[in-house]
């Protein structure tokens, strides 16, 4: 009862959050910025969210090491303060500001009390814009990136990602990885110059998208932000291919480890999608009906009446910017990986043929709204949907208007949309893992089955 009671609460904080969000969202071009503003009535807090196109993909033809490096080197120091000067000041206030970098962004998170917004909005600007470089710390990075790259070798789950994006995107797609051997390599070879380089050419405002939601005065904010942006120039756009990436053929690839207790299962293909698409949501609610949480399909027969695994799931994604990835994933023991694929692909084979029914869809409407109204409940998950929603190209409208199109959608809609971007008989299969010695005959490591 207090579990439920915890859920229809954040369901109607949520919900209030929603309402007019194309209102209470400001959207604003500040020191060549785009600027997105939202007040909520968390008292005091500030989360601060960006993003700009520096990711793994724009390495392009250099050295493909050199964008997670300069990500990772922007939290080392600036050119006139060190790390540890910045670390105490960060920690005097308990604020937060940390940079990841991903296939074609460098994302910024930050949080604050609304005091410290001034210094920390002037942090972030001093990181990105006049970052230390020093050599002693870039070696560090090197090792530190090298050590993480070696220790992923030995994940089964990470392989198989690999594995799988490197069969159903072609050569020169953005989503179409580098091997972590590869990436082990290039970060050996990389060096000072190459990031400095990359930095001068990808680091600025033009394309760049940022995020303050919180206990915040829109006016604020955009002081805030010119005060310590003014005057940055340069940036450039995200990679967009010509063409989506076209389904690959039927293909079983397999990822030997030794002394794995499971067996990391991959299956699926190229959606040929990206999410601002006609048909992505139509077909994000009919793999949601397949495969999203205890309720889809895949865990109600492959997991709870056949017992085969303790998880699997279907998923679109990677398709924000460029067309991405329908997949489903699972861990099954090796005894039971043939029998668990087996299931899978008829499961799959019966959604393709039949469709989805009208109760199922109804039900599935109704969490996936659920959903987004409790990850609208936190200053977080505002922050978050408002970028994401950005970035994939909507304005600040689609936040108020995606619940109406997911109430909108119809089985039919959902059932042609199944039937014109999967194809059952042309999905990728990637094991990864101990791999059973037959499979492994049957299918020899990263090559196609015969």
């Amino acid at each position: 009862m207090i579990r439920f009671s915890l859920l229809m609460m954040l369901f109607a904080a949520g919900n209030a959050a929603a309402a007019n969000m194309a209102e209470q969202t400001h959207r604003s071009k500040v020191a060549g910025i785009d600027l997105l503003t939202y007040h909520s009535n968390v008292k005091d807090v500030v989360i601060i969210l960006g993003v700009l196109p520096a990711g793994d993909a724009m390495a392009e033809s250099g050295n493909i090491a050199i964008p997670t490096l300069s990500g990772m080197m922007l939290d080392r120091g600036t050119k006139t303060q060190d790390k540890f000067a910045i670390s105490e000041k960060l920690d005097n206030v308990g604020a937060e500001i940390g940079f990841t970098v991903g296939v074609q962004s460098l994302e910024i998170h930050a949080k604050c009390l609304k005091k410290d917004l001034p210094l920390i909005i002037s942090t972030i600007a001093a990181e990105v814009r006049t970052p230390a470089l020093q050599a002693a710390e870039f070696n560090k990075a090197k090792q530190q990136l090298i050590g993480e790259l070696q220790a992923s070798t030995q994940n089964s789950s990470a392989l198989a990602k690999e594995a799988f994006n490197r069969a159903v995107f072609p050569e020169g797609h953005p989503n179409h990885p580098h091997t972590l051997n590869e990436y082990i390599a290039a970060a050996k070879s990389a060096t000072l110059d190459e990031l400095k380089a990359f930095q001068a050419k990808y680091y600025g405002p033009a394309h760049m998208v940022m995020v303050v939601a919180g206990d915040v005065a829109d006016a604020d904010a955009q002081a805030e932000v010119a005060k310590a942006f003014s005057g940055w120039s340069g940036g450039q756009d995200y990679l967009r291919p010509a063409k989506p990436a076209a389904a690959a053929a039927a293909n079983e690839i397999t990822v030997p480890l030794t002394d794995k207790p499971s067996v990391t299962m991959i299956l699926g293909q190229a959606s040929g999608l990206r999410y601002s698409d006609p048909d992505n949501l139509a077909l994000r609610a009919g793999t949601a009906i397949l495969g999203r949480g205890f309720t889809g399909r895949l865990m109600g027969t492959v997991r709870d009446k056949e017992g085969l695994t303790y998880n699997i799931g279907a998923s679109m994604g990677d398709d924000s910017i460029v067309d991405g990835v329908w997949e489903i994933s699972a861990s099954f023991a090796p005894a039971l990986l043939s029998k668990g694929v087996e299931s899978t692909r008829r499961e799959v084979a019966k959604w393709w043929k039949d469709g989805v029914s009208e109760q199922e869809l109804t039900a599935r409407k109704q969490g996936v709204i659920g959903s987004y109204f409790v990850g609208l409940s936190t200053t977080l998950g505002l922050a978050e949907t408002i970028l994401v929603n950005t970035q994939r190209g909507f304005d600040p409208a689609w936040l108020d208007d995606y619940p109406k199109a997911v109430r909108a959608l119809t089985r039919d809609q959902v059932n042609a949309a199944i039937k014109a971007h999967i194809n059952p008989n042309a999905l990728v299969l990637v094991e990864a893992g101990s791999v059973p010695a037959a499979a492994k005959q049957a299918t020899p490591a990263w090559r196609p089955a015969k």
